[in-house]
């Protein structure tokens, strides 16, 4: 097994509990939009999950499939792979039944200047895939940048406060709950919007891109000073279990570790493991896209992955010169200009 296939077995390690709810889920599982980073970690782990359970259950993964190898993985693993466009409407109507259905396709980079076609896969799409699965239940991936900026000293956004997009990727994500919301109410479809925040693992997220500033000694930005970080591992797990609490009337649920991070002080982390001094420009602000994720915790308990485990495993990977995935999260953007 090569390092990145042994990367990508560890993220699927399903858990006892995942086991145990996986058991009481009725129906098959669909992932739309499997192709993007986090989607074969969702599938695979589910269809693990089903195997250690001893059921008879498909996962069936959804996307376009432009790249072979991710299709080839997800085969290896035995997820039912349906090669689709989700914006035919053709192809959609076509796509097998599924009880459950987890929600993943959607644009961020790239937005500025591509606008619309970011408004169609946030906003109109979701409508669409909302009307073909009105009878199946629905985990919907989101993000923190629906929120406004939040005082850091207060510890993040909660699922109850407004909304606050800024720019227009924030504003068409806000627009994907908004068009689920409206046909979960309208059809009576179990809900859940995954709020999420940023998904790490070694070869991509904010602490990859950290690791690496300092690694190189490249100066690292301080206005975005703080983040909402959580291994991914445990972003796959939670967004299967959130299966079990898509509810009418819909519920938000916003998905991170439980400490609100400085930028600085992992910067540091990483230096101390790098035997080198980081470089900064700028100071903090008083507020970040940052989220409190103590209704998660209170669900499903401490994510699995520590803050320390995540500092740990991404510095060998930076000091090993470990490949990446290359696509920077932009997380240091305040003017939501993606």
């Amino acid at each position: 097994m090569t390092a990145i296939q042994q990367i990508e077995a560890d993220l699927t390690v399903p858990s006892e509990a995942l086991i145990n709810d996986i058991t009481l889920l009725d129906g098959d599982i669909m992932v739309l939009g499997v192709g993007g980073k986090i989607g074969p970690s969702v599938a695979i782990m589910a269809r693990r999950a089903i195997a250690e359970a001893g059921i008879n259950k498909k996962v069936f993964g959804v996307a376009r499939f432009s790249d072979p190898a991710a299709r080839s993985s997800l085969e290896e693993y035995g997820v039912d792979v349906v090669p689709a466009d989700l914006t035919d409407d053709l192809e959609l109507d076509e796509l097998p039944e599924a009880r459950n259905v987890i929600f993943m396709a959607g644009n961020k980079f790239g937005t500025t200047g591509n606008e619309h076609q970011s408004w169609m896969m946030n906003s109109y799409l979701p409508g669409r895939v909302a009307q073909r699965f009105r009878d199946s239940r629905i985990v919907a991936f989101s993000t923190l940048v629906t929120y406004p900026l939040a005082d850091v000293a207060l510890g993040g956004s909660k699922e109850t406060d407004p909304s606050g997009p800024v720019g227009e990727y924030a504003m068409s994500c806000l627009g994907r709950e908004r068009v689920f919301e409206h046909f979960a109410v309208k059809n009576m479809t179990p809900l859940l919007l995954f709020r999420l925040g940023y998904s790490i693992e070694t070869r991509y997220g904010v602490l990859q891109e950290i690791a690496q500033a300092v690694h190189e000694g490249t100066p690292i930005p301080l206005a975005m000073g703080h983040a909402s970080v959580i291994w991914q591992r445990d972003v796959a797990e939670y967004a299967i279990r959130s299966l079990h609490l898509a509810s009418t009337p819909p519920r938000r649920l916003n998905i991170t570790g439980p400490e609100v991070v400085s930028i600085r002080w992992l910067a540091e982390k990483f230096g101390e493991c790098f035997g080198t001094d980081p470089v900064f420009e700028g100071v903090e602000s008083g507020n970040a896209y940052v989220m409190d994720g103590s209704s998660q915790q209170a669900e499903f308990g401490f994510p699995s992955t520590t803050l320390h485990q995540m500092i740990e495993r991404v510095a060998e990977w930076v000091a090993a010169s470990g490949p990446t995935i290359g696509k920077p999260t932009k997380f240091q953007q305040r003017d939501g200009k993606f």
